[in-house]
């Protein structure tokens, strides 16, 4: 069978070209990971045979023999609808938890995104927190960008802020978004500090740079921080000009009642 007709390999080109078009992921910008089932797999490839083993750098046990469907390195999102075998490579972390097998995919000899460390640290603490979850998406996404030049870079604060902005927010992230000051990107130190936050959150702000979501699919995930960049946006056009209304504590907390939502009550006043 045709792996770029398997139904997670057109859903994964699909958010990754919505996701160019919306403008969040510029040139080789963003990266996306998907951890696969074996039923899932199977139909398409040999999951035993290895095209070829890299190394991954750091120790990701707690993933051992799991696959993951991953953008490359270097990689346009613009191009993965043309060439997904180019783009995209689908890979196996090693019994040892520190090599993985690339299985299919990065035809022109690549390898994984250099955000790598951050997905996998980030996966492992989203499973010890929900079994259920399974993509990571990072993208950098406008207004939530915009956002962290403009705003206090703490979880609280950044949280109540984007919950005032949209009715559905509170209901969407109850839970609140962690929020990170700018680090380097692709190292292990930025990989186990979103992991602290993934600890807490589905949504981690790097400030200056962009966000990651985590979910069990990627519908939900693209959802979620697609909810938080709309109240990103309207708190920037709504920050130089004199705001008569919002929603208040009270209202916030009505809403998380109502839709039976397990919101961070310390976050409100």
């Amino acid at each position: 069978m045709n792996i770029n007709k398997a139904p997670f390999m057109e859903e994964l080109i699909q958010t990754c070209s919505n996701m160019y078009r919306l403008g969040w992921n510029e040139r080789n910008g963003g990266n996306i990971s998907m951890r696969l089932t074996q039923f899932e797999a199977a139909p398409y490839l040999d999951t035993a045979k290895s095209l070829r083993r890299i190394s991954l750098h750091f120790d990701a046990s707690p993933l051992a023999n799991k696959l993951f469907l991953v953008t490359g390195t270097g990689k346009y999102f613009k191009n993965v609808e043309r060439d997904p075998a180019h783009n995209l490579g689908l890979i196996r972390v090693a019994e040892d938890g520190v090599n993985a097998d690339i299985l299919w995919g990065f035809s022109d000899g690549g390898g994984p995104t250099s955000e790598l460390p951050a997905h996998f640290s980030s996966h492992i603490a989203r499973l010890s927190r929900d079994s259920s979850h399974r993509v990571i998406i990072h993208c950098h996404a406008t207004n939530i960008l915009a956002m962290t030049y403009t705003h206090p870079l703490d979880d609280r604060t950044f949280t109540r802020s984007l919950w005032q902005m949209s009715t559905e927010c509170i209901v969407v992230f109850p839970e609140g978004v962690g929020v990170l000051p700018w680090m380097l990107c692709g190292t292990d130190e930025i990989g186990r500090a979103t992991a602290e936050k993934m600890n807490d959150y589905r949504l981690c702000v790097w400030a200056q740079h962009g966000v990651f979501g985590a979910g069990s699919s990627l519908d939900e995930t693209f959802g979620i921080i697609e909810t938080a960049e709309k109240a990103a946006e309207i708190y920037m056009k709504t920050l130089n000009v004199s705001r008569l209304n919002t929603i208040t504590d009270e209202q916030l907390r009505l809403l998380a009642e109502a839709f039976k939502a397990d919101y961070r009550k310390d976050f409100l006043f």
